[in-house]
């Protein structure tokens, strides 16, 4: 496998570039001139790459079932970080699970492009990068990683719930719904009122995208400069479809408690954003947003580094949830 030819920058997705795009590398890379082919081999390859990243791999603390490698930025090179080392960013190479494994990056690349351009979502930094075989990788940048190497203190949902497998089981992430969350950011976040809403379009939007693996572990509080704490920007955000049979939602319960539960799904939407405490003029601003803008998502799907098939089945599921959403 060779590296692909690129007419769509590996980061914006933006038309006409063949690397990084001058805006890419500033959010990336702070603004380093940063190739989008790592001086590496894919771990599946074998060999002494194979025993590089798993020598990195052990450093990595971030949770989750897909292999996540820890990489340092050190001027225009990125490289495995080091022992004691302090990564800026974090890299999925395609996985050893699911459907198509080989769209994985692609996928959570281009969704978290949506997210970001179409719909104004907070969104880890990210990016397409390619091993010297050709290889695809997910690329995030840290935003827990301060300039300095400073960490910021950073609590998913799980955690802020008192959830882990020796409180809840196996399963611990998936129980419940996601009217929970917004219990428990009222308990955390004082500015609830500002954040309460980026809650609600960023559940609609997993919806929307067929994002099923949105558990409590997929969402996070981050520490601001005051010392206070708001919502972390959205990691982890893939139309999960592509790759497995699962559900509309990833918690057990769905979107409501089983009393609430009642009419379809954009009548459901309603009733968490009320429940919540979202005015109705509100709810409906948000929905408005979520249901507009097609032309946006299919341009960036078509430049996307998805095969064509990828391409049809990504917009066939958008098309299907977006019709969903619109039945009030």
């Amino acid at each position: 496998m060779s590296i692909p030819i690129i007419k769509y920058c590996p980061g914006t997705l933006a038309e006409g570039y063949d690397t990084y795009s001058r805006q890419c590398l500033k959010r990336m890379f702070n603004g380093a001139k940063v190739s989008h082919v790592l001086p590496y081999d894919s771990p599946a390859s074998g060999g002494l790459a194979n025993l590089a990243f798993l020598q990195s791999q052990r450093r990595v603390s971030i949770s989750g079932v897909q292999e996540k490698f820890s990489i340092i930025q050190v001027k225009s090179k990125l490289r495995l970080v080091g022992e004691g080392e302090q990564g800026t960013h974090i890299l999925k190479p395609i996985p050893t699970i699911g459907s198509n494994p080989d769209q994985m990056p692609a996928n959570e690349h281009l969704t978290m492009q949506i997210a970001r351009q179409v719909y104004g979502i907070d969104t880890a930094d990210n990016a397409l990068i390619f091993f010297e075989n050709g290889k695809p990788a997910y690329l995030t940048r840290r935003f827990d990683v301060q300039d300095g190497n400073k960490k910021k203190a950073v609590e998913d949902f799980a955690a802020l719930a008192n959830r882990s497998p020796q409180t809840h089981g196996e399963h611990y992430k998936y129980l419940g719904n996601y009217l929970e969350l917004f219990n428990i950011m009222k308990k955390y976040l004082p500015i609830y009122g500002l954040e309460s809403p980026k809650l609600f379009q960023l559940i609609m939007f997993n919806y929307l995208f067929s994002n099923g693996d949105a558990h409590f572990k997929n969402f996070s509080i981050i520490e601001t400069g005051m010392g206070d704490f708001r919502l972390s920007p959205a990691y982890d955000l893939l139309n999960s479809r592509l790759h497995v049979n699962d559900s509309d939602f990833a918690l057990e319960d769905g979107l409501l408690p089983p009393q609430l539960s009642k009419g379809n799904i954009a009548r459901r939407f309603h009733t968490l954003g009320e429940e919540a405490g979202l005015n109705i003029k509100l709810i409906k601003s948000i929905f408005d947003t979520m249901l507009s803008n097609s032309e946006k998502v299919e341009r960036l799907v078509n430049a996307s580094f998805l095969n064509d098939r990828s391409k049809r089945n990504y917009l066939q599921a958008y098309q299907t949830r977006l019709k969903r959403l619109a039945k009030v």
